[in-house]
């Protein structure tokens, strides 16, 4: 039995919840996948998956041991990507998770300098909302926590902004402009579902001012008439005038710049954020991953800077 190789399709198979979708994966036949597992755990004398019709899941000797096989798998991509670094050439792949807007509007711009300055290392996003619980499961995953945040994370800070309270005009005119946060009990909400179940906030909105000269206040807001944890789900429904939404103000700039949507109350706003990339607990940065944090940590001005001078034109 190739040890390594059976450990590499044990970690596949859970990463791909099932032994066919691992086959898929790997271009292997599902018969030798699972012959691979069955004879690892034969060789470690325990079982490591509790097999059932539907899906596989862990046992607790099984989950220590994906544990190791990570790691070990870990420090030999590694050593090979130390050893492809030593001959000027960065190689293989890089696991990346991020929310789905920061893959879209940050990620995405910047795949084209990327390949032109490593050709060879190729970056595999994954997109979720919910990202923290994966931390170490990726190379890089980027993390949008509020300003509060505690998190016993090893991180790079990337980027500081604010999220607001937009409608468009034509939404405004219908049903009137709110002149204090209480005002807003009355609105169309479109909700994030997301932070909302992150925040555990319910159907409430809660605003903080600008320069801190009020308490801060909690609107609930009962007529939500859209939900969801797509941000561009919901920014096209405010572009339409359906209702109410929170967004990143860097995100919705252009917007506000050609009136396609209006900041709602100016003095007030939702929630100030950082934009971190996050590193799993490890003991080393490979050589590939302090390349792409260095090149993402560059490109952050220049990210911003462009999205500006969208707003601009």
């Amino acid at each position: 039995m190739d040890r390594l190789q059976a450990m590499k399709v044990f970690a596949r198979v859970v990463d791909e919840g099932g032994f066919a979708a691992a086959a898929r994966a790997l271009d292997m036949s599902p018969p030798v996948v699972t012959r691979m597992v069955a004879d690892l755990e034969q060789h470690l004398g325990t079982r490591l998956l509790q097999r059932t019709t539907r899906k596989v899941a862990l046992t607790d000797a099984g989950q220590t041991y994906l544990e190791r096989v990570r790691t070990i798998l870990f420090d030999l991509d590694d050593a090979e990507a130390q050893a492809a670094a030593s001959a000027h050439e960065l190689r293989g792949s890089l696991h990346i998770l991020a929310p789905p807007v920061l893959a879209t509007y940050f990620l995405g711009p910047r795949v084209v300098p990327w390949r032109a300055r490593y050709p060879r290392l190729l970056l595999d996003i994954t997109t979720d909302n919910n990202v923290a619980s994966h931390v170490d499961e990726f190379d890089v995953t980027f993390m949008v926590v509020p300003e509060d945040f505690d998190g016993n994370i090893v991180a790079r800070s990337l980027f500081k902004g604010e999220a607001i309270v937009v409608a468009s005009p034509a939404y405004l005119q219908r049903a009137g402009v709110p002149q204090q946060p209480s005002d807003l009990a009355q609105h169309q909400y479109l909700r994030d579902s997301g932070v909302a179940a992150r925040t555990q906030s319910g159907r409430k909105l809660r605003l903080q001012h600008l320069h801190g000269r009020f308490p801060a206040q909690e609107v609930d807001m009962p007529q939500v008439v859209l939900q969801s944890v797509s941000t561009e789900l919901l920014l096209r429904a405010a572009l339409d005038g359906v209702g109410v939404a929170v967004m990143a103000r860097l995100l919705v700039e252009p917007f506000l710049v050609s009136g396609a949507l209006v900041q709602v109350l100016p003095d007030w706003m939702f929630s100030r954020y950082t934009v971190y990339a996050a590193l799993p607990t490890r003991r080393m940065v490979p050589a590939r991953t302090k390349a792409f944090l260095d090149f993402v940590t560059e490109q952050v001005p220049q990210a911003v800077a462009q999205q500006r001078a969208a707003a601009a034109v």
